[in-house]
């Protein structure tokens, strides 16, 4: 018999979410750093959405500007890895609706694609379906996302706009974003929340991002950074802990136990932050701060 996350379950899982429920989530989350998707990690994903059985993938594509198209590649990309899989190109109104969380009560998967997370979070953010995609990750599904489809995965949100490009000193080319580490600078936006406890970046060596985020987590010390770069991606499973896989490294800024001050009108200051570079292999648990490293080649 089918379960289904509706009505009086549905404000179940609303309610379990606001009062943080004391199990945690079943399932796993795939944040992919964007950029090339070597085979085999979106072959992980299928094998992480696989563990009740044939992996049943939802895909959600509204960040891009071309999301039927953008949805069919993927939902097909899948397809090949062995998953039965469609695309779920939803506006807000639909996203509302009964029949769109019906939709999710079989999914073993649910991805989101790259684009403007903007956009993503434009149609779902407080929707039925946006609750009932944490009800099935709670229960045991496998959610995950590449670029946009990463940044919607924490709460706040970085958007990929800031308020005052280069501060006193604006560049001349527009596309040299993101040139000081400063309070009230980095505009964000409410995630999804998935993964509490962190704020989550992208694409982040190759287009050097480590400015934006570590504002973020000097504004927010209670929050860690974890800032993943393309190719390579962070697992999370049930047992918490945050384990890095692909081609690339992620980087972790952890300012829990930092001294924060504040200097002038947007000046940070900071000492004692921890990095930490995670290449592949690596784990971290952000409840004990242990990291493992892979053994030296």
């Amino acid at each position: 018999m089918r379960r289904r996350w509706t009505g009086a379950l549905l404000a179940a899982a609303v309610a379990s979410l606001a009062l943080g429920a004391e199990n945690a989530p079943r399932g796993y989350l795939f944040i992919l750093g964007g950029g090339p998707r070597p085979p085999g990690l979106m072959e992980r994903f299928v094998e992480l959405a696989s563990l009740p059985g044939k992996a049943r993938i939802l895909v959600l594509p509204m960040a891009s500007s071309e999301a039927d198209a953008t949805g069919r590649e993927q939902a097909e990309e899948f397809v090949a890895l062995g998953a039965a899989a469609r695309s779920f190109n939803l506006s807000r109104e639909e996203a509302s609706r009964e029949t769109a969380v019906r939709a999710l009560d079989d999914a073993t998967g649910i991805w989101f694609c790259g684009g403007d997370q903007s956009r993503l979070t434009a149609a779902l953010e407080g929707t039925p379906v946006a609750a009932a995609i944490h009800a099935r990750y709670r229960a045991g599904a496998a959610v995950g996302g590449t670029s946009a489809g990463a940044a919607v995965m924490s709460d706040p949100m970085i958007t990929g706009e800031e308020r005052r490009p280069g501060g006193d000193r604006p560049p001349a080319d527009p596309e040299n974003a993101f040139l000081t580490i400063e309070r009230d600078n980095v505009v964000t936006q409410p995630g999804f929340g998935l993964l509490p406890g962190a704020i989550v970046d992208q694409h982040f060596l190759r287009r050097k991002r480590s400015n934006r985020l570590l504002s973020l987590v000097l504004e927010r010390p209670q929050l860690v950074g974890i800032g993943v770069d393309e190719s390579t991606a962070l697992e999370v499973g049930p047992d918490g802990l945050w384990r890095v896989r692909g081609s690339g490294v992620a980087l972790v800024y952890d300012a829990r136990d930092a001294r924060v001050a504040t200097e002038g009108a947007h000046q940070l200051a900071a000492a004692d932050v921890r990095v930490h570079v995670l290449p592949s292999g690596s784990s971290f648990d952000p409840r004990t701060r242990q990291v493992t490293l892979p053994p030296a080649r």
